[in-house]
């Protein structure tokens, strides 16, 4: 669940709070874990062929499109980690990517495809919430929200099934490059309000940028805190 007072002073964003020689060992840690090798190894469509739990796993999850292998592949170096698809919604199946025995990144079905919330809670009430409730090394959820649109209800619909799956989930704004400052901050406060209303929602909101390369390396950083050892 979140670690956060709903009334607490928020940081900016993630490592704020560091001070200089923190930040800098901060994002070494998140350097070296993503120097590692990341492979596929498993792919799942129902809840008995997932993996038995093993070590620490993130997942990601977001509407089609907003970005999520196009981050997958920026924070891990890999150009086709993580395969770019031009048909939303067509993959339903939870994939499994192992960062060098560290850390279990797992990518989770784009939704949203059919532009209603009731799709989402179809889809996500069978093997993805199951996933969510029940998977013991599950240590967040990385929620990501294209910085360029309005929120949806499909993305509403998700929180409120993180949040009845009791699972800390952080949001990372995407295509951050495509949007102007003052609009930009904007969308920052307007996440960081939704946050404080979502019991299980992590108080830092990441703002990336896969293009040039904006706000990945501290979303390594912050991966690396959850990290095995």
């Amino acid at each position: 669940m979140a670690d956060h007072a709903p009334d607490a002073p928020r940081p900016s964003g993630p490592g704020a709070h560091l001070t200089a020689d923190e930040r800098a060992a901060w994002l070494d840690a998140g350097r070296r874990l993503f120097a590692a090798e990341c492979r596929f190894f498993f792919a799942a469509q129902r809840i008995d062929q997932l993996p038995p739990p093993a070590g620490a796993e993130v997942a990601f999850a977001g509407r089609s499109n907003v970005g999520k292998s196009s981050l997958t592949n920026a924070l891990t170096g890999r150009h086709s980690l993580a395969r770019i698809s031009g048909r939303p919604g067509r993959t339903k199946q939870l994939n499994f990517f192992d960062l060098g025995g560290r850390l279990v990144l797992v990518d989770m079905p784009g939704y949203g495809y059919a532009e209603a919330a009731e799709s989402v809670k179809e889809d996500w009430q069978g093997l993805m919430f199951d996933y969510l409730r029940g998977r013991p090394t599950l240590r967040r959820v990385l929620l990501l929200l294209d910085a360029r649109i309005e929120i949806k209800e499909s993305d509403r619909a998700v929180m409120d099934l993180l949040d009845r799956a009791a699972v800390t989930y952080q949001f990372v704004l995407t295509k951050s490059d495509d949007v102007k400052p003052a609009a930009l901050a904007a969308k920052r406060a307007e996440v960081a309000a939704l946050a404080r209303r979502h019991p299980a929602a992590h108080p830092e909101i990441a703002t990336t940028s896969s293009e040039t390369g904006q706000g990945i390396d501290e979303v390594r950083a912050t991966l690396a805190e959850l990290a095995d050892p």
